[in-house]
């Protein structure tokens, strides 16, 4: 948990550890990097408005790793925009302060119940595009492309469905599993990324397809 309030390290940890999970504690971003360096998290609560380096400059970094832990964003910022800014960096869910530490732990059990949840052994090929659920990989003509937690489990759902058509909300609470009441662009934010980084020609997408005034398909 990396949050520069000591009241709000204090009193998250103590709920999180009565409800059984092992915490440690950062107050600024250095100190949060440093200790992903050298020890393996299965969550990171994130506070995004911290001293130094910010809370979005942790998430990116992290984000390069090859197997970041999921991560929860802590913020005072309750602006909507904000909100969807943390959802299109594919953090995992957002909870805005403040909030009843009950909801964090409530919040933390469904990330990690949905991350540990066993993979398919299913393995999908449609031409030069595979995905290997198990593994969570997937290659481009045998090449490994380099995917978000969010961008995968995105095109898993689509292509796990061909030819089903999904609705932005739809998409919102089946991958980011809530209701999202308001602006659902980040289901574009992560198509568009998805269409640059599998077909060939990302204007005229393969299998990536728009469906206007509805939603989007997998065609195989």
């Amino acid at each position: 948990m990396v949050d520069d309030e000591p009241m709000v390290r204090e009193v998250l940890a103590r709920y999180l550890e009565q409800d059984g999970y092992r915490v440690e504690v950062a107050s600024d971003g250095d100190q949060a990097l440093e200790a992903l360096q050298t020890t393996s998290f299965d969550l990171l609560l994130l506070d995004l408005m911290l001293p130094e380096r910010d809370g979005i400059e942790v998430f990116r970094t992290l984000q390069k790793r090859e197997d970041p832990p999921a991560v929860i964003m802590l913020t005072a910022k309750g602006e909507e925009a904000d909100r969807i800014l943390g959802l299109e960096l594919g953090a995992d869910d957002y909870i805005t302060k403040p909030f009843s530490p009950r909801e964090v732990v409530a919040r933390v059990r469904a990330v990690l119940r949905r991350a540990a949840a066993l993979p398919s052994s299913q393995e999908l090929e449609f031409g030069n595009l595979r995905i290997d659920a198990a593994r969570r990989t997937v290659l481009i003509d045998g090449r490994p492309v380099s995917l978000t937690r969010k961008e995968f489990d995105l095109l898993e759902h689509l292509a796990t469905h061909p030819g089903v058509v999904f609705s932005r909300t739809q998409l919102m609470e089946r991958v980011w599993d809530f209701a999202w009441i308001g602006d659902s662009s980040t289901v574009t934010v992560h198509i568009r990324r998805l269409r640059q980084k599998l077909e060939n020609d990302p204007s005229a997408p393969r299998h990536l397809m728009t469906v206007w005034g509805v939603g989007y398909k997998f065609e195989p």
